[in-house]
This record gives structure tokens, sequence and C-alpha cells, in this order.
């Protein structure tokens, strides 16, 4: 269990690496100057040149990127000055040099271009927005998915079957920024005085009297989009592995032995035929994440992925690029995180 974990934590930190080489050298060659983005056209030599060098531009590309994997490695080498400690929260472990430590430390995503904040910080502003909205969707498509699923199998090749086929083959199909423009028009403009909903707004809203507050109706049309997809193939996916588990030997002596048909679909067929889902689950939870920039963007939801689009509107690519390996590193943990599931849900998988 120990070896295994340890090959997927060494897999999973070459996917990263990866990732950082492409996502680096992908926006630090795009013909995008961004000095000249933040100080405007008409800045002067001087101000380009300052913001450049503060920003650490002005340095050949090799050596930009070696300061970039030190700024992302928990462990890296760093000047000993309060305000290099400030900047990086680093603890320091041993001195190797007579100005330099070697420190552990979080990773630092760099600054945003446009505000000057860090982008961690940025993006923690609006992480828990798409979580919220990702798990949510999750939820609904997983309650929803299953129960169609379930349904459609037992009743297979009735109008239910047929229905809830057809509901899952539309909701692959649809592209979610589509349906998403189709769902906003249609629940929040044409129909918004039945429905309450509107087409745009963030999971909180300003109260001129109660300040902040949590809006649940704004999430109601992202979060639908959002799980159009994974719900329809979790349906598929639970119809085809309850078909194939209620064809079973064991389902059949079940029945002999006089159980209910509820007993034997939730308490044996349904675990035993939950593998796959587990799997589409697991990937499209993680997917979510990604998919959520242009539903965001659509309902103008305050989260990762309209932030992001807004960052890469301004050419902000340190909040974009944080925004990506942060999104990476939640599939790596995902994809670790589901073998161990399999071994919860079904003990004939084991982990070698």
């Amino acid at each position: 269990m120990i070896s295994y974990l340890i090959r997927k934590i060494v897999y999973g930190l070459a996917v990263m690496l990866g990732i950082v080489v492409v996502v680096f050298f992908l926006f630090n060659v795009l013909p995008v100057d961004p000095a000249r983005m933040t100080q405007g056209q008409r800045a002067d030599v001087q101000s380009l040149q300052a913001v450049r060098k503060e920003f650490g531009l002005d340095k050949p590309l090799p050596v930009q990127f070696a300061y970039y994997i030190n700024d992302l490695s928990p462990i890296g080498i760093h000047v000993n000055t309060p305000e290099e400690q400030q900047r990086y929260h680093y603890a320091a472990l041993f001195k190797v040099s007579s100005t330099n430590v070697l420190a552990l430390k979080w990773p630092y995503l760099r600054r945003s271009y446009q505000t000057r904040k860090d982008v961690a910080s940025l993006l923690m502003e609006v992480v828990p927005n798409t979580l919220v909205l990702a798990v949510s969707a999750m939820f609904f498509a997983i309650v929803i998915g299953v129960f169609l699923g379930v349904i459609s199998a037992v009743h297979k090749d009735t109008w239910i079957d047929r229905a809830a086929v057809g509901f899952s083959t539309l909701g692959i199909s649809a592209p979610s920024f589509f349906a998403g423009i189709i769902i906003a028009w249609i629940f929040g403009f044409l129909l918004s005085k039945y429905t309450g909903l509107n087409m745009s707004g963030s999971l909180y809203s300003y109260d001129p009297f109660k300040g902040e507050v949590i809006s649940i109706k704004n999430l109601i049309l992202p979060m639908v989009t959002l799980a159009l997809r994974p719900l329809a193939i979790i349906v598929q996916l639970t119809r085809n592995a309850m078909l194939d588990v209620l064809g079973q030997d064991y389902i059949r002596t079940a029945k002999a032995k006089g159980l209910s048909n509820n007993a034997i679909i939730y308490r044996h067929a349904l675990k035993n035929a939950l593998n796959p889902v587990v799997t589409a689950i697991a990937n499209w939870f993680a997917s979510l994440l990604a998919g959520s920039f242009f539903v965001e963007y659509i309902f103008g939801y305050n989260g990762l992925g309209k932030t992001t689009v807004d960052a890469l509107e301004m050419s902000d690519f340190p909040v974009v690029m944080g925004s990506i390996l942060f999104i990476a590193f939640i599939f790596v943990v995902i994809n670790i995180l589901v073998d161990v599931v399999y071994v919860w849900i079904d003990p004939r998988v084991k982990l070698t």
C-alpha cells in the first residue's frame, strides 16, 4: 500500500513538472509584453523597464524558468532578508552562502501583473465559490444520474428506459457553453418572473441592510448547466453496469432466496455496479473545475473560471498560470484517491 502510494506520488510529481514546463514556456513565448499591458501603450521606456525588472522579465528565458521552478518548489534557495521572507513566508533550514538560505515554504505563484497581489491570495478568494459550484453540481449529477440509471436498467426496453437514454444522449451532445446560454436565456430571462432566477449573478450578493449575503438562487442555473454532462454520463454508466450485474449468478441466487427487488437492487447490485461510476465521478469532479471556466463567465459567477478568463483578457499571465497549475494539482490528487476508493467499494480490487 505504502509503496504503491509512493509510486503514484512520484508519478504525480513528474506530471506536475511536465505541466509546469509547458505552462511556463507557453505563456512566456507569446508575442505579448506584460509590462506594456500593465502600463498602457503610452508608457515611457523607464516605466516599462522598471516593471520588467520588478517581475523578473528582464532576464533571459532560461533564468526566468529557473527562478520560476525555485518559486514553485516547496524547498528552494532564497535571499536571507526580511523582505524575501515576508514575500515567500519561508522557514530557513540552513545557510548555503553568506546571503542565501535553503528554505521550506509553500509554492509561490508569483504576483498579479495588474493588481500586484499574490496570485495564491487572489485564487483563494474565488476558489471556494468554484468548489461550492462544482460540489453542488457533482452532487446533483450523482443523485439524479444514479437514480435515472437504476430506473432505466430495471425498466429495460420500456418508455422509461428510452426517455432516460435519450436524455443522457442529449446531455452528452450539448456543449456546456451552448447549454449555458440556452438555460440562462430561457430560465433567467424568458421565464424569470416564474422562476425568480437571474441570467447572471455571483454566489455572494450585496444587501444594503445585511451587507454581503449568500444568494443561493444565483447558484442554481450554473449548477444545472455544469452538471448536465456528468449527469448524462453517470446515467449511461449506471444503466450499463446495472444491466451487467443484474445478469450475474449471485443476483439470480438472491432472487431464488426470495429477497425483495429493492434489497437485490440497492443492497447487492448497485454497490457492485458503482466501480465505473466512481471513476466517472472522480474524473468529472476535477473536470468540473476546468469546465466551470465558460459556465462562470456566461453566468457572471465570481469563481476560479471567471477570474482566469478575465486575467487572460488582460494578459495577467501569473494568475492564468497559477489557475492552471491549481487545477492540474487537483487532477493528480483525485486520480491517486480514486484507486484508494476502489478498494473500499470492491475488495476484489487490490493496490499493486
